[in-house]
C-alpha cells in the first residue's frame, strides 16, 4: 500500500482525473479512473463509470455500462457511499462499502474493501444488508477484532442513515 498524507494539505483538485483502487485481502479488486468533484480535506466526491464492460445483476439492482456513480470517501470514516444514476442520470440507489478510513493522495483514492455492504433503492424503500456471511467466513474478527467491530458499527450507521433517509443527502 503506497504511503498517503491525509488531511487538507492532500485535497485532490477538482476536475482533475484520479485513480480509485478496492483492495481486498491485500490483493487490488478492481482500479478504475474518476473525476475529482470535490474534495474537503475530510471526504473526497468522486465521479465515475461503471468500469466493467458487462452488466452485473446483484437481483436488486443491475449494473450496467453507462451508469454513473458518485462516490464519497472519507479519510475518517468506515465507509464509502456510492450514488448509483443510470445513463439517463436516474437515480437507481445507493450502494454503501464498508471499507477503512480512505487513502487519498494526488494520484487517487485506495480503500480495503471490508466485506460489509449496504444497498438502499432510490425510493428508500428497500435497505439490505449484504455479505454479512462473507465476512464472518473473512477471518476478520480473529485477525483483527478492533477493525471489525469498527466494520459492524459502520454497517450499523450506514443502515440508520439509509432508514432515515439520509444518504441521498451526503
Amino acid at each position: 500500500m503506497r504511503t498517503v498524507t491525509t488531511g487538507s494539505a492532500a485535497a485532490l483538485v477538482v476536475g482533475s482525473d484520479v485513480s480509485v483502487t478496492l483492495v481486498k485481502a491485500g490483493r487490488t479488486k478492481v482500479r478504475y479512473p474518476a473525476t475529482v468533484v470535490s474534495d474537503d480535506g475530510t471526504c473526497a466526491v468522486v465521479r465515475a463509470r461503471w468500469a466493467r464492460p458487462t452488466v452485473r445483476d446483484f437481483g436488486f439492482v443491475r449494473f450496467e455500462p453507462g451508469d454513473v456513480f458518485i462516490e464519497h470517501y472519507w479519510r475518517d470514516r468506515w465507509y464509502a457511499v456510492k450514488e448509483v444514476r443510470d445513463a439517463d442520470d436516474t437515480v437507481k440507489g445507493w450502494y454503501c462499502d464498508v471499507v477503512r478510513p480512505a487513502l487519498i493522495g494526488a494520484d487517487g483514492i485506495e480503500v480495503e474493501d471490508l466485506d460489509l455492504d449496504l444497498w438502499q433503492s432510490a425510493d428508500g424503500a428497500r435497505v439490505l444488508r449484504l455479505d454479512e456471511d462473507e465476512f464472518a467466513q473473512s477471518g476478520i474478527e480473529a485477525r483483527d477484532p478492533d477493525a471489525a467491530a469498527q466494520a459492524r458499527r459502520a454497517l450499523d450507521t450506514l443502515e440508520e442513515l439509509a432508514r432515515g433517509g439520509n444518504l441521498r443527502t451526503l
